[in-house]
């Protein structure tokens, strides 16, 4: 899944990312900030992943892209170290719908 575009909502706080194939899909700032795939919230290995609380308000600030598989999500809570690449994006897109 390679995105042709991805657009934030500041009032919805939500990221759509439209697919070059397929349907968009919306996600929002609060799963991605708590799933972040940053070591922060994951850890280093299996087990070890961190319950991130409190992130209801959270918003993203901006995005920057990481080569042509991922995007850094910069947070308006400080959080800048995950990078979203377009499989896990997509991941969390099918689990969020889920839920």
């Amino acid at each position: 899944m390679t995105p042709r575009e991805l657009v934030y909502s500041r009032s919805k706080r939500s990221l759509t990312v439209v697919p070059e194939d397929g349907a968009p899909f919306t996600l929002p700032a609060t799963l991605l900030r708590v799933e972040s795939p940053s070591a922060e919230v994951q850890g280093h290995g299996p087990g070890q992943k961190r319950t991130v609380t409190g992130k209801e308000n959270v918003g993203i600030e901006r995005m920057e892209p990481v080569g042509n598989y991922a995007v850094r999500l910069i947070f308006d809570d400080g959080h800048d170290s995950g990078i979203y690449s377009w499989a896990y994006l997509a991941e969390l897109s099918r689990q969020h719908a889920q839920a």
